[in-house]
């Protein structure tokens, strides 16, 4: 089964380097592809940018799901590092390589 891909902001981080899954654009997804948040769930996240001649290009990271009591809202635990461009994924692939993601601990640094 894939990842749900979801809307988030990448400039709203929790203090722990999580992301708030409180935004419109992340609430619209959610309701559209009709996902509930639960402990543990896997989402592909995304945010709007442009590739270096303008063209958008989204950023992409995987995240896994937890709702944080301090903030009262669901947060993506990321990788920073592994935050890669979509078009990172169709060149892979268009190469004839695997379109994986790297493997690297989703766990906030504390």
């Amino acid at each position: 089964m894939a990842k749900p891909k979801i809307y988030a902001d990448f400039h709203n981080a929790d203090p722990h380097g999580r992301l708030r899954l409180n935004c419109a654009g992340t609430a619209e997804d959610l309701a559209r592809q009709q996902v509930q948040l639960r402990e543990g769930l896997l989402l592909t996240l995304y945010a709007d940018d442009l590739d270096d001649q303008g063209q958008p290009d989204e950023l992409l990271v995987d995240g896994v799901v937890s709702f944080s009591v301090d903030e009262n809202c669901w947060v993506a635990a990321i990788d920073w590092s592994a935050i890669r461009h979509a078009s990172e994924g169709r060149a892979k692939q268009s190469n004839g390589l695997e379109g994986g993601t790297a493997s690297a601990s989703l766990e906030p640094s504390t």
